[in-house]
């Protein structure tokens, strides 16, 4: 099994073109992304990635951003995802990742939501594989693992730092649960998460070691699962991003680091834990 690094288009600037080049000279395989919605910006995403031979995974968020509207009916999500659906499948991604539901919604109303939007995605020749993230339906562990039981055959991308603040601790008081969906696992989001938010300062700082290996103890486990399903590829996009999960000074707002180096880090260390693992 080998792993490829995908870039997040979350907090990036400059243009698609601009972090393709980007990716390239920091030796990563793939782009993540939203759908871009005009026939115009899908061509040349596509050109993009079949010129330099990328992989693509599609971003998807139903009934609004990161954050779901919060009185959007069930229908509006699906109806919201068939549009973007049909966005991403003009691009040919190897797999979609989407940020569903609600996390106010009683666990039948996400079991529906989930069962015809994995028909839907089939419908559109499509493999789709949902986030564990706040706002959302897979915002705690416990109800991720009972919505599996029910799902099956559901795929999962799994962003551990989201359940650390949801839960206020991190994930070791849960590895029974993390195994249990571990066979479920499609895409790793890597960030790195601490007991009171979903980003630490910086994970390269000594004073944050801890929640980095620990992050890295799940990341394993997922892994694991992935060789003994004999994946060919394990995908992983290094995710620290904006909008107040990056860390400011008071008062002048200075950011505490810069993004795209922490990705870059992250890469490099995800690459040697990698190897590490299989060594």
């Amino acid at each position: 099994m080998k792993l490829q690094i995908i870039k997040t288009m979350w907090g990036a600037t400059g243009t698609t073109t601009d972090a393709v080049e980007q990716l390239l000279l920091a030796g990563m395989q793939g782009l993540e992304a939203p759908a871009p919605e005009t026939t115009a910006e899908q061509h040349l995403l596509a050109g993009l990635i079949q010129k330099n031979n990328l992989v693509y995974i599609a971003e998807i968020t139903t009934a609004g951003s990161y954050v779901p509207e919060r009185r959007a009916s069930l229908q509006q999500h699906l109806d919201s995802l068939e549009t973007k659906l049909i966005n991403s499948a003009a691009i040919n991604p190897l797999f979609v990742t989407c940020l569903g539901g609600c996390d106010a919604w009683p666990e039948n109303q996400s079991i529906e939501f989930f069962q015809r939007a994995i028909e839907m995605a089939e419908q559109f020749g499509l493999k789709i594989s949902f986030e564990t993230h706040r706002g959302r339906s897979l915002f705690n562990p416990w109800v991720t693992q009972r919505i599996v039981e029910q799902i099956p055959q559901i795929l999962l991308t799994v962003d551990f730092s989201h359940w650390c603040v949801v839960c206020e601790r991190l994930m070791d008081t849960e590895l029974d649960t993390i195994n249990a969906i571990a066979n479920n696992v499609q895409h790793i989001h890597a960030r790195v998460g601490y007991e009171q938010g979903p980003q630490v300062a910086d994970p390269r700082a000594p004073e944050y070691e801890y929640a980095l290996r620990a992050h890295q103890r799940w990341w394993q486990i997922i892994w694991q699962s992935q060789r003994q399903r004999q994946f060919s590829h394990t995908t992983m996009t290094p995710e620290f991003g904006p909008d107040g999960y990056l860390h400011e000074l008071p008062y002048s707002k200075r950011p505490v680091a810069d993004l795209w180096q922490l990705n870059q880090w992250m890469a490099d260390e995800e690459r040697n834990h990698f190897e590490t693992c299989w060594a």
